[in-house]
């Protein structure tokens, strides 16, 4: 079966004349080159890139051979003519995801628990992460611990980082934290004490 498409773009076909050696295109007579050199070309498939779906159709990214990188091109699946390819590139997306899946823990039987332990652990949080702390967004004891809800200078994600490890990498900021919520309380004086009875 052959491996071959006709992709959109304009660059340059891949013909089996080009394929010939010199010699054998020495030996075919010169209205035999011509009368090739008129039918449609053909270029032919080497690797299957990626795949999307577009407006309800699937198409592939093909790296043509002969070409390089820069003449990939996205061709919908109904034009082409290379199964075996596409096979393939959909069973090495199939292993690398189940490859993913088992480096994360995903394997089936384990339960939910299990898995938030091991996606915890592998994901760096807190001040492992080795980021600068911003400021305290708010606190819980939530955990039996109190606990801060660090923002991080240059992230978007914020984490829960136990106090007592923030008092001593980051006091500034926890004294900040409790100077933003500090609520004073007025005592009325001696005299106004005696204005109010009367």
């Amino acid at each position: 079966m052959s491996q071959t498409a006709e992709p959109a773009s304009d660059v340059p076909v891949v013909t089996e004349e080009a394929k010939l050696t010199p010699a054998e295109k020495k030996d075919k007579k010169p209205e035999d080159v011509a009368e090739e050199e008129e039918e449609e070309e053909e270029y032919v498939v080497e690797k299957v890139l990626n795949r999307r779906v577009v407006k309800g159709r699937v198409e592939y990214l093909l790296k043509w051979k002969g070409f390089s990188e820069e003449d990939n091109t996205w061709e919908p699946e109904d034009n082409l003519d290379c199964p075996d390819l596409i096979a393939e590139f959909l069973q090495s997306q199939k292993a690398a995801h189940d490859g993913k899946r088992k480096a994360a823990g995903d394997a089936e039987g384990d339960d939910s628990k299990s898995k938030k332990k091991k996606d915890d652990t592998e994901k760096l949080r807190g001040f492992a992460r080795g980021l600068e702390p911003e400021r305290i967004i708010g606190a819980t004891d939530s955990t039996g611990e109190l606990m801060f809800l660090m923002k991080w200078k240059n992230s978007d994600e914020a984490d829960l980082v136990p106090a007592k490890e923030a008092n001593v990498k980051c006091p500034q900021v926890v004294i900040s934290f409790y100077e933003e919520r500090l609520t004073w309380h007025s005592y009325p004086s001696e005299d106004e004490k005696k204005e109010d009875k009367n």
